[in-house]
């Protein structure tokens, strides 16, 4: 009898992990088609209630140039900044959790963030005091720029910190990147005691994260480097399952886990880098996400990955909308947004994993 009890759990757990699967698939399709449909909304959504979106989008004879300007060179780049930084935002927070092994992790403990801030700060400041030939040279990219080299500074220094004897130690890294994230917030701090009144007001609005300003020039300027980093996030999946049993383990199962830690690392350093170089601060997105999805479909990278893109998309263009909504014809920025959002929620976590945060 206890031999048949066996047998029969034993065939029932396929099918379980089947299960599952299938329904990460199913999810990819909905979430895929809710983008679609969310992406839609938002661009007939703004304070120009009668532009003729489908018009200007198909190229109809008759469309003023009024409403195409509106379409194609406001809401249509907006659109398409906020579908990427959602999806780096979110696929970075899922890396890092599956990396820490902790759901409470998020991109900045690695001091990305503060490192990408910090820079940005610095080129708001002391931009003007820059040599006329340099400005002229990098003109508008220098806040992005400095953002994205901050970003990268930042993780090089943590990561040379963190690594002893060719092994990186995450917790270290952790420790790390809170001291770090100290740091550069009190340069920001100097920095800010600095600055002129227009100065304040764009260091204020920038850290607080917006796609206000979204342009072509600001989406080619990270496009690129976000979506190398979105392509090759799947390819970790089947590490960061392994790293789930512990290091060991997945060493065992044949995984090169320094080489793991680094690539994903890098990657997270990349997309994040580069998402807040474009749209400034925007905190939450990658804890809430990935961990609802985890509370769905189980913790499956090969799935949890995609869908965080997807979902991430979408999380970030509803609360652009709300933005745009809740003191209309003025706007929100998104990341007061996704704080009211994700602090709660990220409280609730916190509550349900505190043997996880126990020390």
């Amino acid at each position: 009898m206890a031999v048949t009890s066996v047998l029969s759990a034993r065939s029932h757990a396929p099918k379980r992990g089947g299960d599952r699967r299938v329904l990460a698939r199913l999810l990819t399709l909905f979430l895929a088609v809710f983008l679609l449909l969310t992406a839609l909304l938002s661009l007939g959504w703004g304070a120009a209630s009668d532009t003729d979106v489908i018009g200007a989008m198909l190229g109809r004879d008759g469309v003023s140039l009024r409403d195409q300007t509106i379409v194609w060179d406001i809401r249509l780049p907006r659109v398409f900044t906020g579908l990427l930084v959602g999806a780096a935002l979110a696929v970075s927070g899922a890396i890092m959790q599956g990396l820490f092994r902790n759901p409470l992790a998020d991109p900045g403990l690695v001091g990305v963030s503060a490192g990408a801030g910090f820079g940005a700060v610095l080129a708001i400041v002391l931009g003007g005091s820059a040599p006329l030939w340099f400005q002229a040279i990098v003109g508008y990219y220098m806040v992005p720029l400095a953002a994205f080299f901050g970003g990268w500074i930042t993780t090089l220094l943590l990561y040379s910190v963190a690594t002893r004897n060719g092994r990186t130690s995450v917790a270290t890294m952790l420790l790390a990147g809170i001291a770090l994230a100290a740091l550069t917030g009190a340069l920001t701090g100097i920095l800010v005691y600095y600055a002129t009144d227009d100065e304040l007001r764009d260091l204020t609005f920038w850290g607080l994260g917006s796609v206000a300003g979204a342009n072509w020039q600001k989406f080619w300027s990270a496009a690129p480097l976000i979506i190398i980093c979105l392509v090759a996030a799947p390819f970790l999946a089947r590490s960061l399952n392994a790293l789930a049993l512990g290091e060991a383990a997945a060493g065992h199962l044949g995984i090169r886990v320094q080489l793991m830690k680094r690539v994903a690392i890098l990657t997270v350093a990349c997309s994040v880098g580069a998402a807040v170089a474009v749209t400034g601060g925007i905190g939450f997105v990658g804890i809430v996400v990935p961990h609802l999805l985890r509370l769905v479909q189980g913790p499956d990278h090969n799935g949890l990955l995609i869908n965080s893109a997807l979902l991430g998309g979408v999380m970030l263009l509803f609360a652009d909308a709300i933005s745009r909504s809740v003191i209309a014809p003025a706007e929100m920025p998104i990341g007061i947004i996704t704080a009211v959002i994700g602090g709660p929620f990220f409280l609730w976590i916190l509550m349900r994993n505190r043997s996880l945060v126990d020390l």
